[in-house]
């Protein structure tokens, strides 16, 4: 691992010191290169009707307070491959599994359905019933050993799957300086992060996302490029970040986070204006394409940080934002609000004219696809769900 970071660290000198690192990446609609892909979760996907090769790339808010009439019919009509757990719950995780088992009866094309929660501890955890250990804030977890950590990550990692949890929308990977950490809406006044030091909230990440990988839970490096040095908070406002720069240090976390087999990374809708100043990072090709792959080299899942109910992307028609970060190069969409889902299928399948992004758009299903076969969801080689349980 350690040699993979340094080639990594290195990589982010050059790109940084390069005189125009992002000048392949433009501020139009161009799109993210297609790349040939000829592993059996590809092809799976490309036998998929353009319906369900789209819905695969939408992940609907789900209240855990229960799957009303009105969300379980947005699921199905955008044909969605994942799901969100929205909302605080106190309620007996028997009552979760009886959720996430009625859910899972909402897959199309004989796909299963993925179940996602944030789980990352303190103020931000979902589930809190009797049966979900009470999770430490990532203050409280980045001053564990390590080896304890990963070792507690594996126990709540252990709930969720047994619950019908399979991606967690976490680690924050974001770092937050210590003079900020008061005044940092997103992250640091909530205590989101390890750590204000990156190579100990580096280590912290790669425990948790080691623990969870143990115990067959997905996890979801989070807000790429980083909202610790951000201002405001994209939930309720437009956010910037006017420090942070390509192969910048405080993206150690997200490195290492990979470099631990993180599933996915989360790209925030904050602007980050030394990086990207025409464009949210969630719809910036320079960002998702130009940094996350091919500086970090990335090859994993790419989630969209909520484009449904985040004040932060309201100005723009439901079904353009989903349409952007794919072009960008994203992969999967989450609407908090269940009823935009089939405007962003719409708009989506109404580019599949375009030879490009009909490719892109199969590409970001093929990455979903190979994500659910590595939760042990799927066997695309032979399009069944295996019944074993998968290796950690």
């Amino acid at each position: 691992m350690r040699k993979l970071l340094a080639g990594v660290a290195l990589t982010l000198a050059v790109a940084a010191c390069a005189p125009d690192p992002v000048a392949r990446y433009s501020d139009g609609q161009q799109l993210g290169e297609p790349q040939p892909m000829t592993d059996a979760c590809a092809v799976r996907a490309s036998a998929l009707s353009p319906e369900d090769v789209v819905g695969q790339l939408l992940m609907v808010g789900v209240d855990t307070a229960g799957l009303d009439s009105t969300t379980a019919d947005a699921v199905r009509a955008a044909r969605a491959g994942s799901v969100v757990l929205l909302g605080r719950s106190d309620v007996p995780a028997s009552q979760i599994r009886a959720l996430t088992a009625q859910l899972s009866t909402l897959g199309s094309a004989g796909l299963p359905l993925t179940v996602a929660a944030d789980q990352e501890g303190g103020q931000v955890q979902r589930l809190r019933g009797p049966g979900f250990t009470r999770m430490p804030s990532a203050v409280a977890q980045g001053g564990m050993d390590p080896a304890a950590l990963r070792a507690q990550a594996k126990v709540w990692g252990t709930e969720l799957r047994e619950h019908g949890v399979q991606l967690n929308l976490a680690p924050t990977a974001d770092v937050v300086p210590e003079e900020a950490v008061g005044t940092n809406a997103p992250i640091g006044r909530l205590e989101r992060h390890y750590s204000s030091d990156p190579a100990r909230a580096g280590a912290a990440v790669a425990s948790f996302v080691e623990g969870m990988r143990e115990a067959g839970v997905g996890t979801t490096l989070k807000h790429f490029p980083g909202l610790g040095r951000a201002t405001g908070n994209t939930d309720h406002e437009p956010a910037s970040d006017a420090v942070t720069v390509r192969g910048d240090a405080y993206w150690g976390p997200f490195v290492e986070g990979i470099s631990a087999g993180a599933s996915a990374v989360m790209v925030s809708s904050a602007v980050f204006e030394r990086i990207d100043p025409g464009s949210p990072a969630v719809f910036s090709r320079r960002v998702i394409t130009g940094m996350l792959r091919d500086d970090l080299g990335f090859s994993g899942l790419v989630i969209a940080d909520d484009l449904g109910a985040a004040k932060a992307v309201a100005d723009l028609p439901p079904g353009e934002r989903a349409v952007r970060f794919v072009r960008a190069g994203g992969d999967l969409i989450i609407t908090a609000d269940a009823k935009l889902a089939r405007d962003m299928a719409d708009a989506l399948l109404a580019q599949r004219s375009d030879p490009e992004m009909a490719e892109l758009i199969t590409q970001a299903a093929a990455r979903v696809l190979r994500m659910k076969e590595s939760l042990g969801q799927l066997n695309c080689s032979a399009g069944v769900q295996p019944t074993s349980r998968p290796s950690g």
